[in-house]
């Protein structure tokens, strides 16, 4: 009923709907959605693969409510004026379309005709967003009780269209028994965490973070982080530069403070300023001996590792992961596509793991929270925690706007959040960000958009 609704309201000149159904529960949604259709008096053609005499349960008892034809799949021409309701597979899919299907989806994009899906599009795979063989792009999609990964996770995301989700009665435990720890990434998740300003606090006690920079040619990034994090609420926030960069980032800061930091004996030392609140490293800072030294220093302390310092550890991992598990800090690493497969590469071509499930699998593995970048960013903590971020426009797709994140999660962490509500409180602050700096924005002026913690 919700889709017929949904027809009716997003279509309401539409020359006839055509109704795809198949042979399980989501072709019984598509019946029940054709008899509502043809009682209220619209054009109306349905199509199956496959025999429907021979559907079964809950499906044969949803055909029966259908009184029309039903025609075979192979048989239908797209019509201008058609509005397709997809309702072949829904988010149960794990195998590829069959041959008569993906043919039918060929002829309705060859004519751009307008797709409603019921749950999801034919062809994507609810688990994993991945598309099995071939898909519908819907222009709307109608699915029940809760999201499904696969309306979040890439490519499913971008063939579903605006989504739609309708309540059927399920009561909200039994969702959230089978959803475990899995959620999409909103303030709910971490707000109890955002705590708001003490009108008696001082700068030590709102966080002091530490944000290492590269050489003197590679200083940007981490300038950017340290900015990012100032703007995101850190008390105050420190460059820890070597002598031959010093000058360079003298002449670019005023806010931020700098200190002289060259090797690791000088980080030994300073380490012992226990108002030091997080660190992050990893940005312009170069791959090699000096960032694992500097890494392992600091895993038993509120810590960032991006960038160069993911990649420094590709064949050296198991001494940093052993090194977190010993010290038990607040570690949170934050590699994109490429820098996750150099750091886990059996994870990664595992081709049966949803992203999710990728990341829970490296988090686990590493004894740290994993922010796993992307346009369906993942942040996963050992324990089993999961969310998927929904907020963040594609034009964050920019140089440096890695490195902004990074430096929010390190504001965070310096505040004293926990690992894994900072990084993805950290994600949605990013996404915020980008849209209220809208479709030109560079990471300069993203940082200028960090908007404050909601309360």
């Amino acid at each position: 009923m919700a889709v017929s609704a949904a027809a009716l309201r997003l279509f309401p000149s539409a020359t006839r709907f055509v109704v795809l159904c198949g042979p399980g529960n989501n072709g019984g949604d598509g019946y029940v959605a054709a008899a509502a259709l043809a009682e209220s008096g619209a054009s109306l053609a349905v199509f199956a693969p496959g025999d429907v005499g021979k559907l079964k349960g809950d499906a044969a008892r949803a055909r029966a409510t259908y009184a029309g034809e039903v025609h075979a799949i192979e048989t239908y021409e797209p019509r201008t004026g058609d509005v397709v309701i997809d309702a072949l597979f829904g988010a149960g899919l794990v195998r590829d379309l069959p041959k008569a299907v993906q043919e039918a989806i060929s002829r309705v994009d060859d004519r751009c005709l307008p797709v409603i899906a019921v749950d999801l599009p034919s062809g994507i795979d609810g688990r994993s967003g991945a598309v099995r063989g071939a898909s519908f792009t819907a222009t709307h999609t109608v699915t029940f009780m809760a999201a499904k990964p696969g309306h979040l996770l890439l490519p499913g995301r971008t063939h579903c269209g605006s989504l739609e989700v309708f309540d059927i009665g399920i009561p909200d435990r039994l969702v959230r028994s089978r959803a475990g720890d899995l959620r999409i990434n909103t303030p709910a998740v971490w707000q109890q965490h955002a705590r708001g300003l003490d009108p008696a606090t001082h700068k030590f006690k709102r966080g002091h973070l530490v944000v290492f920079s590269g050489p003197q040619t590679s200083t940007g990034a981490a300038r950017l982080s340290a900015m990012a994090g100032l703007n995101a609420g850190a008390g105050l926030v420190t460059l820890a530069s070597p002598p031959e960069a010093l000058a360079a980032n003298a002449a670019h800061l005023t806010a931020v403070m700098l200190k002289e930091i060259g090797k690791a004996g000088d980080l030994a030392e300073w380490l012992k300023d226990r108002r030091l609140g997080a660190f992050v490293l990893g940005p312009g800072f170069g791959v090699g001996k000096k960032a694992r030294e500097f890494a392992l220093m600091l895993c038993g302390r509120a810590l960032v590792l991006d960038a160069d310092a993911v990649t420094a550890f590709m064949e050296r991992r198991t001494e940093l992961f052993d090194r977190i598990a010993a010290e038990g800090g607040q570690v949170v690493m934050t590699p994109h596509e490429g820098e996750f497969a150099r750091l886990f590469p059996e994870i990664a071509a595992d081709t049966a793991l949803s992203k999710i499930e990728k990341a829970l699998a490296a988090a686990k593995l590493s004894h740290a929270v994993i922010l796993y970048k992307g346009s369906d960013t993942v942040v996963a903590a050992p324990s089993g925690r999961a969310v998927v971020n929904a907020n963040a426009p594609p034009w964050l797709a920019t140089a440096g706007s890695g490195d902004v994140l990074t430096g929010i999660i390190g504001a965070h962490l310096a505040q004293g959040m926990p690992a894994f509500e900072a990084a993805a409180a950290a994600v949605w602050r990013h996404g915020e960000a980008g849209m209220r700096a809208g479709r030109g924005t560079t990471a300069e002026t993203l940082v200028e958009n960090i908007a404050p913690l909601p309360e």
